[in-house]
């Protein structure tokens, strides 16, 4: 199986950039893992923010294939903690998909073309994190699932 991490926008914190590659590396020792950045759209201050999230959504649609399972990473998605969220990536394993495709949306969220098209949404938190930070975490936490089902050492039960 692939993974795939899709988001809006390049990270501008150099620090959160070299933390995010720490992980993207790490994670090769284990599956064949791509961050895509879409550029963030240009002249959007005579959009709404209902046009930015339809613009964005095209943009989303047009990385994913037929085959790719698409989860959004949404703030009313399912919380799982790390051990349920590394059993939900054996899941995603056992269950033949080619690719798993993660996306992190724009700055109000997704278009309904892309809620119509996600097979899944899962939430890191209760709380609201910059989107930049959900990068990290979100690539840290498919590293810790690795982890966790192979029983190395990183995460403590």
């Amino acid at each position: 199986m692939n993974i795939k991490l899709l988001c809006i926008g390049k990270t501008d914190d150099r620090n959160l950039e070299a933390l995010i590659s720490v992980y993207t590396k790490r994670l090769k020792h284990y599956v064949n893992f791509e961050l895509e950045i879409i550029p963030d759209l240009k002249k959007t201050k005579n959009l709404s923010e209902e046009q930015q999230k339809e613009k964005e959504g095209e943009l989303i649609l047009n990385k994913i294939t037929a085959q790719d399972q698409l989860i959004l990473l949404d703030e009313n998605g399912k919380e799982l903690n790390s051990v349920k969220f590394a059993d939900y990536l054996q899941k995603k394993m056992n269950s033949g998909i080619k690719t798993l495709v993660f996306v992190i949306g724009g700055p109000y969220g997704f278009s309904e073309a892309v809620y119509a098209k996600a097979q899944g949404k899962v939430s890191l938190s209760k709380m609201t994190f910059s989107h930049q930070m959900i990068r990290l975490f979100i690539t840290e936490q498919i590293y810790r699932g690795f982890t966790i089902l192979r029983n190395e050492p990183y995460h403590h039960r």
